[in-house]
């Protein structure tokens, strides 16, 4: 059961169009959301300090704040993808914030660049993005946070163009590693904000690997 659920919510999509992701290397685990392998950028994407981002953003609770700190030195858990979600002539930010020691999501986050209007139909966006114009280093208070969601464990990432988030949903008795079901809910950038478009509800049975230990006949003793 628990192999074939962590290897469901493990995630081996490669549906990133456009995107880049960075962050530090954590134990895979299903208690954690699909992690999307993103395709590759323009070398002159600038980069964002995500963990200031975070801590600098009013819309961000304070105890997701107050505990994010370090894994190990300066190796703090957090996931940054870079795309185009909003159509602005700069990239779009998704942050998300786990936990260390086994990689529950905890937060995720969508960051918009401050100077482009909130139409986003994207048209120029790929004329300006390759131009290497930009700096190697984004200012964080250039962006606003356009979305959040803080109910634990969450995850988000980018499909294409779309907002994909990520929930487990964890039934009494069930382990860590393994939830009882899943929602994946797609967003789409539509009049200046994210709207549903899509909904999936996944359940996963118990039975997978035979483990219901009550079946099994006890080992005898030889005498």
């Amino acid at each position: 059961m628990a192999a074939a659920a962590c290897l469901v919510l493990s995630g081996c999509n490669a549906s990133g169009e456009g995107v880049r992701k960075e962050g530090p290397a954590h134990n895979e685990s299903a208690a954690k959301a699909k992690r999307t392998p993103a395709a590759s950028v323009s070398p002159s994407q600038e980069k964002v300090d995500a963990v200031a981002l975070i801590k600098g953003d009013p819309k961000v609770s304070p105890q997701i704040k107050r505990n994010l700190k370090p894994c190990a030195k300066n190796q703090y858990p957090v996931d940054v993808s870079y795309g185009q979600l909003t159509g602005a002539a700069r990239t779009d930010i998704v942050v998300n914030i786990l936990t260390c020691g086994d990689s529950f999501g905890v937060g995720a986050y969508v960051y918009r660049p401050k100077d482009d209007s909130g139409s986003g139909s994207g048209s120029d966006s790929a004329s300006k993005s390759g131009s290497g114009s930009q700096s190697d280093s984004a200012d964080p208070d250039s962006y606003e946070n356009v979305f959040a969601a803080e109910q634990s464990p969450v995850y988000a990432d980018i499909d294409r163009r779309d907002l994909r988030v990520t929930r487990q949903i964890y039934a009494s008795g069930d382990e860590a590693c393994c939830p009882s079901s899943e929602d994946v809910v797609t967003y789409h950038w539509t009049k200046g904000k994210f709207q549903e478009t899509g909904r999936t509800h996944t359940d996963y049975s118990k039975t997978v690997n035979g483990d219901d230990k009550d079946d099994l006949p006890s080992a005898g003793t030889e005498g």
